[in-house]
């Protein structure tokens, strides 16, 4: 018997998914985020960039998180994979990990702090 909180998240992911059109990402993959955000009347698109460096499968709660830049200069920022306010993800490069969580890019700068790409063209 499955429980009733079980199955009415189910059909909240299911009524959240009917409007996303996302491409499949996995951890490593570098990716345009689209985020709408309200300044005051003024309602516009952001563009996110970055390698997605962790990805937390909690249901309804999901998300991933994404990290841009290098350095002292990074920024960090988690998205909720059901969220009405990301619009669009879109992949620029498969990265090849052998890892669930890329959190160890956090310490490397510069060159260090590069994914290896997946160049094969059935990703």
């Amino acid at each position: 018997m499955v429980n009733i909180l079980q199955q009415i998240e189910s059909e909240q992911i299911e009524k959240a998914k009917a409007g996303q059109k996302f491409d499949k990402f996995r951890v490593g993959d570098t990716v345009q985020v689209s985020v709408r955000v309200v300044d005051g009347m003024v309602e516009r698109v952001q563009v996110f960039a970055g390698i997605v460096i962790a990805i937390y499968n909690k249901g309804i709660a999901a998300s991933f998180l994404v990290r841009r830049g290098n350095g002292a200069s990074s920024v960090e920022r988690l998205f909720p994979f059901y969220s009405p306010l990301v619009k669009d993800v879109k992949v620029t490069k498969r990265g090849i990990v052998r890892r669930a969580k890329l959190y160890y890019l956090r310490q490397r700068v510069g060159k260090a702090s590069r994914v290896k790409e997946d160049f094969r063209t059935n990703n």
